[in-house]
């Protein structure tokens, strides 16, 4: 198995969780010893399209995992439908045919997400939304979903603003967001830059809502905004609130292990949803590289294609993250429990039932 997440640059905040987590994925499936080759991209695509080809050159991988933030994923994804390489992608990725069939996405599909800030925007009374995400393919993806779900709506978007991830300022945004005075703004970003738009939003005394991306859904955001998080509306993945959920939905009891063992590993209140991205990964493998080793050794061309099959024939897996049941037609495979949304309150995320 071959891992290349952002444990350093930009995306770190995503990263590192991810590879803490490692210790956390299954030793042996079904007899199989599982070698994993863990590689940091430090955040940039091409440095995480080095290691996966390198990976499976030079280790005859037989799967992929990663990377943390999109444009890394999409990279390779590349490389996976190139070399036929099944991928579990640790982040949202709009991909080309050939890309798609070989990637399979840890992260809940943004159309998902996007539905359950709809909802809320629209039982609230929003009727105008700002927008300021990253001017990347995350930021894009978003954009363009947000636009379709209320093109012919009662909520108009606008001011539409962008930022780079390594931006250390984002004051012209915000300036033109209050001028344009929407009932709410929408910020698509995540770890630490997804901080900014709140700052620079407060520092220009914008009282509106504000709605942020499961991408935003790290303690780096909130330690970074601090007071300015508050009232921040987001949807995450249900193992941030394991024990916030109702006894009986899915993923609430392997949530709270994973969040207990996770604390062993990395510390009390260091919970994070792109750790629990990586720990699904497992609980996937769990589940397909049974049915592959029936059909050929690891290895080989035959077990890859095998595995990938298993993953698109999956039904009904649980992870932390929710339930996954894959199809050729749906590579994402989760329905509206694999997402809640929560509001940062006292610096905390708090269920929103």
């Amino acid at each position: 198995v071959c891992i290349t997440v952002s444990a350093t640059g930009p995306a770190a905040s995503l990263g590192a969780p991810q590879q803490a987590t490692v210790a956390l994925l299954p030793r042996e499936i079904a007899g199989q010893k599982i070698d994993y080759v863990t590689l940091d991209d430090a955040s940039d695509p091409t440095v995480a399209t080095r290691n996966v080809r390198k990976c499976i050159e030079e280790r005859q991988a037989d799967v992929l995992i990663g990377s943390s933030p999109t444009p890394s994923t999409i990279a390779i994804a590349g490389v996976a439908g190139e070399t036929e390489t099944p991928l579990l992608a640790l982040s949202p990725a709009a991909l080309p045919e050939q890309a798609e069939r070989w990637s399979f996405r840890l992260s809940q599909p943004v159309s998902l997400m996007a539905a359950a800030l709809v909802d809320h925007m629209k039982a609230n009374g929003v009727k105008t939304l700002g927008f300021i995400g990253y001017s990347d393919g995350y930021g894009e993806l978003w954009l363009d979903v947000m636009s379709e779900m209320l093109k012919g709506g009662d909520i108009a978007l606008g001011p539409v603003e962008r930022f780079a991830r390594t931006d250390t300022s984002v004051t012209g945004q915000a300036l033109k967001l209050v001028a344009g005075g929407p009932d709410a703004v929408l910020v698509v970003g995540s770890g630490t830059p997804a901080a900014l738009p709140n700052l620079a939003l407060a520092e220009r005394g914008y009282r509106g809502r504000i709605y942020h991306t499961h991408g935003s859904a790290s303690l780096d955001f909130l330690r970074v905004a601090g007071e300015a998080a508050e009232g921040t509306i987001l949807p995450v993945g249900p193992v941030m609130v394991a024990a916030q959920l109702p006894d009986e939905h899915p993923s609430k009891a392997l949530g709270l292990k994973y969040g207990a063992d996770y604390a062993a590993v990395a510390g009390a209140g260091a919970l994070s949803p792109f750790g629990a991205y990586m720990f699904d990964a497992g609980q996937l493998l769990l589940a397909a590289v049974p049915a592959a080793l029936n059909v050929a050794e690891p290895g080989t061309v035959e077990f890859r294609a095998a595995l990938r099959d298993a993953l698109e024939g999956m039904n009904e897996t649980v992870g932390v993250n929710g339930t996954y049941s894959m199809s050729p037609t749906d590579h994402d495979g989760r329905d509206a429990q694999s997402r809640v949304l929560v509001e940062v309150k006292d610096g905390a995320w708090t269920y929103l039932p």
